[in-house]
């Protein structure tokens, strides 16, 4: 064998040893350059050959979302999160005969919104490509995009996920932290779906965003004690003060006073200076765990790191309890099952 075929058949050998990595890999789970590590069955580019204009046509939808209503952007982010104690769509699915969904769950009443606008999205997906993506990729896709909307980092999102064919407004309950959770619950409950502790305080970040209504912060409205700050104190109770004629119910606060509408690390910031507006918020820091203060302190420092632990975190949330190959199946409308 001469030189010229000795080379070729090297180049081969390279080749098929290339695609069977790349093949192994999508079969069972996807390795980013940076080593993180998401679930089994999502891909990079999933949509490419049978949508290839999904990602864009769910950017417009969001672009136009948060340009008509700013406070969509954490909205959207939200929606992801909530559904993400398993991944699947199953926090849009309105109530049936058979199962009571989660959107009147403890957690998602009068706090989620945005359903609308993966409505439209939806809408315009199944006639561009009917059949084809999934409600529960369009929650993960318009997460991100929201991110970049408040001038925060991007990343590539892994897809290939299916809907579910049911909801459990018990498991909701059951599985989403609430806003007055201590530190101890906060962190078993993100370790029981295999989260750690810098995957819980990065998440928490994306409270830098958005805005919660008095009813879910009034024990800190009673809470004069040193994790607090005095004029923050005072500030949220003259904002949510009740008189006879008023109730704070639907009044909303900013969960971030400095920027409430950019993606950044003042969230961090503020719970250093007492001023979280959830009690879960300020548990961070003052809800006697030492390692997520220390986080939280990492994160002040360096903007960056948090951005790059964000990401790392909102990729493995997003590959929990996910729905793949035959299981579940592609919504025609989010709402319902087919």
């Amino acid at each position: 064998m001469n030189v010229l075929n000795v080379l070729v058949l090297e180049l081969l050998i390279l080749v098929v040893a290339n695609h069977a990595s790349r093949v192994s890999k999508s079969l069972n789970e996807t390795c980013l350059e940076d080593g993180i590590v998401v679930g089994p069955g999502l891909l990079k580019d999933a949509y490419k050959d049978r949508c290839p204009d999904a990602e864009d046509i769910i950017f417009s939808g969001v672009e136009n979302a948060v340009i008509n209503d700013p406070r969509m952007a954490a909205s959207l982010l939200r929606l992801h999160f909530h559904d993400c104690f398993g991944c699947d769509a199953s926090v849009l699915l309105d109530d049936t005969n058979n199962f009571v969904g989660e959107k009147t769950a403890a957690p998602n009443l009068n706090s989620l919104r945005g359903f609308d606008v993966i409505d439209s999205i939806k809408s315009e997906l199944e006639s561009a490509c009917p059949g084809v993506v999934s409600c529960a990729d369009i929650l993960a896709v318009a997460a991100r995009d929201s991110v970049l909307m408040s001038n925060g980092p991007g990343w590539e999102v892994q897809t290939g996920r299916r809907d579910s064919l049911s909801a459990s407004k018990a498991a909701a309950n059951n599985n989403i932290p609430g806003p007055n959770s201590t530190a101890q619950t906060l962190v078993n409950a993100f370790q029981n779906v295999g989260l750690s502790l810098s995957d819980l305080v990065a998440l928490s970040g994306a409270h830098t965003l958005g805005r919660a209504r008095c009813s879910s912060f009034n024990s800190r409205l009673q809470n004069s004690k040193g994790d607090i700050n005095l004029d923050f104190l005072q500030s949220l109770q003259q904002l949510c003060s009740v008189t006879s004629t008023n109730s704070n119910s639907n009044i909303l606060a900013d969960l971030d006073l400095v920027t409430p509408a950019t993606f950044d690390n003042q969230y961090y910031v503020n719970l250093l200076s007492g001023e979280g507006l959830l009690p879960s918020d300020q548990a961070l820091i003052g809800g006697g765990n030492d390692q997520t203060a220390e986080i939280v302190r990492s994160y002040v420092e360096d903007e960056g790191a948090f951005f790059q632990d964000f990401i790392r975190a909102m990729l493995k949330m997003g590959s929990i309890g996910v729905l793949t190959g035959n299981d579940g199946e592609i919504r025609r409308n989010c709402r319902v099952v087919n």
